[in-house]
């Protein structure tokens, strides 16, 4: 809390479970977990069990007297709910318990808005802003004039909101234009990635499950590595150099999270698709987390949303130096290795690895050069393996691996 320079917020965690088979308490731990990164203390939590969210208030008008009981017995701030709120929900609810509301939505968006760093990042985050308050701008404009800063005034904030909806169209309309930019830079990378034949593969994950840590310990970077959720927003792309020579390309992207809002992948569709088109995929668990398995459904859902699929996916179980390490299995994954990124363990398995695949991108080529196609041998020191080459009188006998791209070529 004290980093961000605010007071302190004081809230209650609200849940409903309208199915057996829902996990509300772990989904209230995420949540606290969440509250704590945006700089908020948890003092309560609150539970009903209904067969459905109610349409009008997201709780019962009996659990609403529970909570606002527990709003004033623990001087409460304000109630964080653990879905998205609609707009008459999130209205109602705040003029029922004269407090401050928040739901999971505008918790996410607020860590986004101070981890954002680059332009595209920030973008991004105004983007998404934009799109879930147009849709609550009378309600949240009366709230934040009575209740003033605090979670979820980050960003665009309340300038935006003393604007009306003609406005924020506008608004929006400019920053998808903004973006389209960025998309457009972002193409050209790739395409100069891709011309430069050096295979990529996207580090991807639940939040906080480690893919930072694995790329500083990997590559030497110096992305920021927290125990928090959405440590890092923005996207890093480094090389690593494989102990045979060969390289590769690892892009770390944002961490993924349970009940990922629509809008909000939506905004962050052209960072989040350096998994659709990198080569491979490494999938990060932190088989520390009791959640693991939830996880990684998660994560899948979301690639399959994003359309990512036919890739190799190496699956990566982290922190095998923490306590309580489970014994995991990821049946969709094509390879899986047990690793630790802060320790080291189990990194030496995964160059291995990406060595073999790499191996079998390339294709073995075994002939004698002509002094004047010498020029040859260079494109397979770029791009391929050298293996050996001796100097003949009839010319350089050479073996070597070559990717598939570059092979027409060097024959």
């Amino acid at each position: 809390m004290e980093e961000l320079g605010r007071l302190e917020e004081r809230v209650i965690l609200i849940g409903v479970q309208t199915a057996a088979e829902d996990n509300v308490l772990d989904s209230l731990d995420e949540l606290e977990e969440l509250a704590e990164t945006a700089g908020a203390v948890t003092v309560g939590r609150m539970i009903q069990n209904r067969e459905a969210v109610h349409p009008g208030t997201y709780i019962g008008k009996g659990k609403i007297e529970e909570v606002r009981s527990l709003v004033y017995a623990m001087d409460a701030t304000g109630v964080i709910c653990d879905d998205e709120l609609s707009p008459a929900q999130l209205n109602n609810l705040e003029r029922e318990l004269d407090c401050k509301v928040m739901d999971r939505t505008l918790l996410i968006l607020d860590i986004f808005a101070a981890r954002a760093v680059t332009s595209e990042g920030k973008i991004q985050v105004e983007l998404a802003q934009l799109r879930y308050r147009s849709a609550r701008l009378v309600g949240l404009r009366e709230s934040l004039s009575r209740l003033g800063g605090g979670i979820g005034t980050r960003g665009p904030g309340e300038k935006k909101l003393e604007t009306d909806r003609r406005l924020i169209r506008t608004r929006i309309s400019a920053l998808k234009q903004d973006l389209a930019q960025v998309e457009k830079h972002r193409e050209l990378l790739r395409t100069g990635r891709a011309r430069g034949k050096v295979k990529t593969a996207a580090i991807v994950g639940y939040t906080n499950a480690g893919k930072s840590t694995l790329l500083n310990k990997l590559t030497g970077a110096s992305v920021l590595s927290e125990d928090k959720l959405f440590a890092t927003l923005d996207p890093t792309t480094r090389i690593l150099n494989l102990k045979d020579g060969q390289q590769i390309l690892l892009t770390d992207t944002v961490g993924f999270i349970n009940k990922l809002p629509h809008h909000l992948v939506e905004a962050f569709k052209s960072t989040l698709e350096e998994a659709k088109y990198a080569d491979y995929i490494i999938h990060v668990v932190d088989a520390s987390n009791p959640q693991a398995e939830m996880q990684i459904h998660v994560v899948y859902e979301t690639l399959k949303e994003l359309g990512v699929l036919g890739k190799k996916i190496i699956t990566l179980f982290n922190k095998q130096d923490a306590p309580g390490a489970a014994v995991l299995r990821d049946f969709k994954s094509d390879y899986s290795l047990k690793i630790s990124a802060r320790t080291g363990e189990g990194l030496d398995a995964l160059n291995d690895l990406l060595e073999k695949l790499l191996t079998e991108e390339l294709i073995y080529v075994e002939r004698v050069f002509p002094y004047q196609e010498a020029g040859k041998i260079q494109l397979i020191r770029e791009f391929g393996q050298l293996i050996s080459e001796e100097y003949t009188e009839s010319g350089i006998t050479v073996k070597a691996r070559v990717p598939r791209e570059i092979y027409p070529q060097v024959v």
